[in-house]
């Protein structure tokens, strides 16, 4: 074996060579250090104490090196290391040896451990195979239970599924039969509070609460308080009744100066009759009859002047008494002396139409200029066919007109075609279309938002318009009289805080329909609600201008008459006759606005001549 090479693989000629060095840098240190020492100053200090001991440290290394030095040069070392190199192969080979009989001995146990484990692997893979058929067995089972229950849970499904849609189809038809049973619950509550129908299409009413707390007291005059007593009237005859004698002839009673005096009134109907008479002349050669000239107007050998035509037509057309009544009624009152033909009390609207043409004329020319008017139509029955009337009224002047249709048809060549101010009216669309302006019947809202509140009680809109519009209401009502400006200039704030609420309430109905959308069957309430604010000028024009009405109930109280005398008739003969009623109930209104006495009014017309200007002059 080479000097540089071991079985243990050390490089000991490397180990050598770097002793060497080591020791000669060691010893050019010493050198050095000597050589320091030797070339100071006499007087140069000695070494410090870790100086000292660092050269000692160096000395004793350099004589160790030199020892290992000259062991290496003299070749014993080389021989010693050789030895133990020896010694500790020789030990390792034992080691070796020893290992393998070890691993001998292991490689007989693992394989007689393989063998036992190949004997337990087969048993446990037999055992495996058992219970993978047995769970083989059991997941088939569990298959075709899996399968069986799959069918059975789709056939459950299929019957939920068709018990469901069952059901949906029920729910549905139930809402259906909710909203149906609203809607019809809706019609059937409608009434003149809530919505359009007039009072008279609903006779069986409720009655009306009396709000006022109890006092207590009796009903009748209270003392301390000013009696309102029956208005006496001139005597037409005295009875005077004398003292008692027993006073009269006590000196214990004097006369005090005041006369008692009590009035029984009566009412006697009696005829005012007025014989002309003017004996006839016959000539005695033609034989040709003459006699005196009659006032004008005296045709007939009997003539009723105005007072008598008067009566029986406002019975008949104000009071609303059937022809015959009228007829039995002024018989009795006259002791059976005046009994007029029904043929003569039906003809007296169309005489009246005739004989008022210049007050027709004038009523139509006094709307055209009127600030504001009221305009409606009501359907009537001319021998079974629907005929509309149309009334155009401001409150000193009325108008009726017969018209075949409704609509823009209706209202042609009246008032409302020409009309250039203000048209107030319920929410038929055809009144949008004429004058410069228009205020909707706010009655009619309030009705309609009263609805609302019984078919959408969950709803808080409803309530507080209809609270609002009362409110507005209630603040044009009680403005001075005497003060000639318009609302919004006597308080502006007012105003302003009015539209201000009037818009944040239908945006709190807009959120609310959001929320929870109208039923199909109940729409009303919605529709209302888009109304209102489409046509928020139309509501509020009376907070603008205090010549604007914020009802229509003008022109539906003059309908309302009409209507009445429709019950009472049931059906109008022809047109003819229809016409002639609307014109008389016309100035008949015109003349109960003016103030003065209606029967002396109509007894006046009637006892003019034939108007040259009527319908059927000439």
């Amino acid at each position: 074996m080479p000097l540089t090479e071991t079985a243990s693989g050390i490089d000991y000629r490397a180990r050598y060579e770097g002793l060497m060095a080591r020791l000669e840098a060691q010893e050019a240190l010493i050198a050095e250090l000597r050589a320091g020492q030797g070339a100071g100053t006499r007087r140069a200090a000695p070494f410090g104490n870790a100086a000292y001991e660092y050269l000692t440290n160096l000395q004793y290394k350099a004589r160790s090196l030199g020892i290992q030095l000259e062991s290496f040069k003299s070749g014993q070392k080389y021989t010693d290391m050789r030895a133990a190199h020896k010694a500790q192969i020789a030990a390792k080979d034992r080691e070796i040896e020893r290992l393998k009989r070890d691993l001998a001995d292991a490689r007989a146990q693992v394989s007689a451990v393989r063998c036992g484990w190949e004997q337990v692997f087969d048993d446990m893979e037999k055992e495996q195979g058992k219970e993978l058929a047995k769970k083989d067995r059991k997941i088939k089972e569990a298959e075709t239970r899996t399968i069986k229950a799959e069918a059975q849970r789709d056939e459950a499904r299929d019957r939920v599924k068709g018990a469901l849609t069952e059901l949906y189809a029920v729910r549905t038809e139930l809402e259906d039969e909710r909203g149906r049973n609203q809607k019809l619950t809706a019609q059937i509550n409608r009434d003149h509070e809530n919505s359009s129908i007039p009072s008279s299409q609903k006779p069986n009413r409720k009655k009306i609460a009396n709000n006022r707390e109890k006092t207590g007291r009796s009903p009748g005059g209270q003392p301390g308080h000013k009696g309102h007593p029956r208005k006496k009237h001139t005597a037409t005859e005295t009875i005077e009744i004398p003292a008692p004698e027993k006073y009269a002839d006590s000196p214990h009673y004097v006369r005090t100066g005041r006369v008692i005096s009590k009035q029984l009134v009566g009412i006697e109907i009696r005829l005012n009759v007025i014989e002309y008479s003017t004996p006839e002349l016959r000539n005695r050669l033609t034989s040709q009859r003459v006699h005196a000239d009659f006032p004008e107007g005296l045709v007939n050998e009997v003539e009723y002047d105005g007072s008598v035509k008067a009566l029986a037509f406002l019975l008949n057309n104000h009071c609303n008494v059937s022809v015959a009544k009228v007829s039995e009624l002024i018989a009795e009152l006259t002791g059976g002396e005046l009994r007029m033909s029904t043929g003569m009390i039906n003809g007296l609207s169309a005489e009246f139409s005739q004989k008022t043409a210049g007050e027709q004329k004038k009523a139509f020319a006094d709307l055209l200029l009127s600030p504001a008017m009221n305009a409606d139509f009501t359907t009537v029955k001319v021998n079974g066919r629907n005929r509309q009337v149309l009334v155009c009224a401001t409150p000193s002047t009325a108008l009726y007109f017969a018209r075949e249709h409704k609509g823009h048809e209706g209202v042609k060549d009246t008032p409302v075609e020409e009309y250039q101010h203000t048209m107030v009216s319920d929410h038929d669309a055809t009144f949008r279309k004429y004058g410069t302006a228009r205020q909707e019947c706010l009655e009619h809202i309030l009705r309609y938002l009263k609805d609302s509140m019984e078919n959408e009680p969950g709803l808080r809109w409803n309530r507080r318009m209809r609270a609002l519009i009362r409110k507005m209401i209630h603040f044009r009502k009680h403005l001075d009289p005497d003060d000639e400006r318009d609302p919004d200039q006597i308080d502006p704030d007012r105003v302003a805080l009015f539209e201000a609420a009037y818009d944040e309430i239908l945006h709190l109905a807009r959120d609310e329909y959001e929320y929870e959308p109208p039923s199909k069957y109940y729409k009303e309430g919605y529709n209302l609600y888009k109304r209102l604010v489409a046509f928020k000028d139309d509501n509020l024009l009376f907070l603008h201008d205090r010549r604007v009405p914020w009802t229509n109930n003008l022109a539906e109280r003059l309908l309302r008459i009409l209507k009445r005398k429709y019950k009472q008739m049931m059906t109008f003969r022809s047109d003819g006759g229809l016409d002639s009623l609307c014109d008389s109930l016309g100035v008949v209104a015109t003349l109960r606005a003016t103030g003065g006495s209606l029967f002396e009014g109509v007894a006046t017309v009637f006892g003019r001549l034939k108007n040259p200007e009527s319908k059927d002059a000439g």
